[in-house]
């Protein structure tokens, strides 16, 4: 597993929860250094045990672990540029969601050796979708709820999410968009202000 992916578990948990906690994890996971390096690669058994370890620190079910990791990932101030990244992806909610089926290309132009789980969205009529996310990691889809969640915040619009099952590698989300414009979105522009 990429290690940006274990690196932003780490981060969730330590601006989350603070560093005791994460120290804490690093123990249960049976880990040998507490710091994750973003650009290495990791043995893909060592992200589900490390998962695993946060939701037994915690004290709270991985699936919820999982999806608050997602919302973290999008509304956390210290990874702005990854709602960044997603923002790109249009300038409605439903344009957000079109664009998600190139979200793994997109991040490969980033961060050109990351590979993430295919996602395809598939429209079943006027607001109502479903998401289809595969990956070889149980509980993917929870994380993908995080970030829908936080990403429909982000735009004003007000979407019920489920996560509808999964099996063989395949979850599946879906997705009932209630009102495009519910409250005021967060602003977003195109050019980053100097500070």
């Amino acid at each position: 597993m990429h290690g940006l992916i274990n690196r932003a578990i780490q981060c969730f948990v330590s601006d989350s929860y603070g560093a005791d906690n994460w120290v804490e994890v690093a123990r249960v996971a049976n880990l040998r250094f507490v710091e994750f390096e973003s650009m290495l690669v990791y043995d893909d058994d060592l992200t589900p045990n490390l998962l695993d370890s946060v939701s037994y620190v915690l004290n709270r079910p991985r699936d919820d672990v999982m999806e608050d990791i997602g919302t973290y990932l999008v509304s956390h101030p210290n990874v702005e540029r990854l709602r960044r990244l997603l923002r790109f992806g249009g300038v409605t909610f439903v344009e957000f969601l079109h664009s998600l089926d190139d979200l793994p290309d997109r991040a490969r132009l980033a961060v050109s050796d990351l590979t993430l789980p295919r996602i395809e969205l598939r429209e079943h009529g006027p607001g109502h979708f479903s998401l289809i996310c595969e990956s070889p990691l149980v509980g993917y889809g929870h994380v993908v709820m995080g970030v829908l969640r936080a990403m429909a915040d982000d735009y004003g619009a007000l979407a019920v999410l489920e996560h509808a099952g999964s099996g063989k590698g395949v979850e599946t989300i879906s997705i009932t968009l209630i009102e495009t414009e519910f409250a005021k979105g967060r602003s977003f522009e195109l050019g980053a202000r100097a500070s």
